[in-house]
């Protein structure tokens, strides 16, 4: 979710709780882009707040942790500390729900006249800006200079007068009537989401797309051509949602895909329900949660990034090889026709004429009559000798085709198995271990590792706990499946795979105990989910006792054979399940 007005004013008032009436007792900038104050409170203790205006990733949160700043200080950095070092906040205010915080900071110049500074953080994406103004609002100096070369809107210079920079016809969410709001989304000529965050100040698509739920209005519908009565529906959802954020009634959360956080909120999000949404006491513990965890994601893809490359260039080739290798097996189909040829012209050759191109002859085998074609400048046995020479071509060619197609199928589907790995890596352990496959099956060459004796974490098989109180584990990669399937699993535990289908084994350990219909559910989502199929509602898992799972001789990591099996649909929602470390 992008910074947008509703969650600046969860983060306003968290502030306001947090800092108001403190006293600014160091000012740093650890980064071009970002400033860190240090308040002191009023009944003791200090807390951070970091306000970044990076184009990319504008953020504003309470933290407790410092940051170190450069040796020498920048010369806004030099500014703040000479004019506003030790002033009090006063006031923090968001204007008409904009992006926007504005600091009211009380603080004593050289004469000792108490004097009153503004400081504006604007946090709108690549115009994200931090302003700092006298108390006529005339700009002193700020983050960014914003000169008439590279803005034609709004001049952002030290003697400059600071004002908004106002969106177009946009109104502010908080103080509009139902008149005022019927007339905005009716004239507009587009969807009612876009109606929505179109025609008020600081909403994001995301929360207009939750108000035409909660409204039960599809989001796509055009939004003149709605009825008044339906209007009049769609503006009750909305001011109920606004009140909350006038009341302060925020329930800040970060709503999850496995482990992978997808979005984060300030309000309950009723588009989410059923999902796995982690609520958090307060916005600036959401930001950071969500940022640092997303971080690993996004670090864990990046670093993944060359083994994807070297699996799909794998896939590819060996794809291409296998439909040529089909094509040339369709060829030799003809093979068993020219073997009939040779055995009837063998059978009737005596009363074929010298010079014929052609000849009909009975098929013993259906009864029927069959035309061969001939070579009028050879015999009849010449011709036969000539058909079983194509036969016995076409057929060490099918026999070689055969083996060969069969191995460049297993390939595709190793090569598969392996994507899905990447897929569900979440450490870099899971990404060397990945590599170690690939560098066994010849993908990527092997080089010396650098160091010897060096030690890198090793990766562990996912661990979750049934409701029951059974042991679960997934297998992240194919060596972790061999090694739950064939190490870590006894005979009388039970093994989970998703039908036909790339997937983690899924290993639940019995101790004895007899299985639970609801264990073999949970055990079946988890196949369901840790599979190809994860985006499907259900998907057909087979389950067997592991003493029913064979390897087979020189088979590649995770392959594995079984005969006997039971079968179930499994639901891919995990959101039940948690893990156990």
């Amino acid at each position: 979710m992008a910074f947008d007005g509703t969650l600046i004013a969860n983060v306003v008032r968290d502030l306001k709780e947090n800092i108001s009436d403190g006293r600014i007792a160091k000012i740093s900038q650890p980064e071009s882009d970002e400033i860190l104050f240090t308040v002191s409170k009023r009944g003791g203790g200090q807390t951070r707040v970091v306000i970044s205006a990076n184009a990319s990733l504008p953020l504003i949160y309470i933290t407790q942790t410092n940051k170190p700043a450069p040796l020498t200080a920048p010369n806004f950095c030099m500014l703040l500390r000479k004019h506003i070092a030790n002033g009090r906040i006063t006031k923090i205010i968001q204007p008409e729900n904009e992006r926007i915080i504005k600091f009211e900071i009380e603080h004593y110049n050289e004469l000792g006249d108490l004097c009153t500074k503004h400081l504006y953080v604007e946090l709108m994406g690549k115009r994200s800006n931090i302003i700092f103004c006298d108390e006529n609002d005339m700009i002193l100096d700020s983050i960014k200079h914003i000169s008439s070369n590279m803005s034609s809107l709004r001049e952002v210079l030290p003697g400059r007068d600071y004002f908004y920079p106002k969106t177009a016809d946009k109104k502010d969410p908080l103080n509009t009537t139902e008149e005022e709001f019927i007339s905005l989304i009716s004239s507009k000529p587009t969807d009612v989401q876009k109606a929505i965050y179109q025609s008020y100040n600081g909403l994001s698509p995301l929360i207009a797309s939750e108000i035409c739920l909660r409204s039960a209005i599809d989001s796509e519908s055009a939004a003149n051509c709605l009825s008044n009565d339906i209007l009049k529906h769609l503006y009750n959802h909305f001011s109920w949602l606004m009140e909350d954020v006038k009341e302060g009634r925020f329930s800040p959360c970060i709503i999850y895909n496995g482990k992978e956080p997808i979005e984060f909120s300030s309000l309950e999000l009723k588009m989410f329900e059923g999902k796995d949404v982690k609520n958090f006491s307060s916005i600036s513990e959401v930001i950071q949660t969500y940022y640092k965890d997303k971080e690993v994601y996004s670090r864990i893809r990046q670093k993944s990034s060359d083994l994807r490359k070297v699996v799909s260039t794998a896939k590819d080739r060996a794809a291409r090889k296998y439909d040529l290798q089909l094509k040339q097996l369709k060829d030799t189909e003809k093979r068993d026709k020219y073997k009939l040829y040779g055995e009837l012209l063998n059978a009737y050759g005596y009363s074929i004429e010298s010079g014929a191109k052609s000849y009909e002859a009975l098929n013993y085998y259906n009864n029927e009559m069959i035309k061969i074609p001939l070579d009028e400048t050879l015999s009849a046995q010449e011709n036969s000798q000539k058909y079983f020479e194509k036969y016995n071509k076409l057929k060490r060619t099918f026999d070689a085709l055969s083996i060969q197609s069969q191995s460049s199928k297993e390939e595709l589907e190793h090569l598969e198995t392996i994507e899905t790995s990447l897929l569900i890596a979440v450490s870099e352990a899971d990404l060397s271990q990945i590599k170690e496959e690939l560098t066994q099956c010849g993908y990527i060459k092997k080089t010396s590792s650098g160091k010897k004796g060096a030690k890198t974490a090793k990766s562990k098989p996912f661990h979750y706990i049934s409701s029951d109180g059974f042991d679960m584990y997934v297998g992240k990669n194919n060596l972790q499946n061999d090694e739950l399937t064939f190490k870590v699993a006894n005979g009388g535990d039970w093994w989970f795979h998703a039908k036909k289908m790339p997937g983690s084994h899924v290993i639940v350990k019995t101790g004895g105990r007899e299985m639970t219909d609801k264990a073999f559910e949970e055990a079946g989502s988890l196949a369901a989910y840790y599979s190809n199929g994860r985006n499907s509602d259900k998907v057909e898992i087979d389950y067997l006792q592991r003493k029913n799972v064979k390897k087979p001789s020189g088979a590649k990591p995770g392959f594995v054979i079984y005969y006997t099996n039971y079968s179930l649909n499994a639901s891919t929602d995990i959101s039940g399940l948690t893990l156990a470390d």
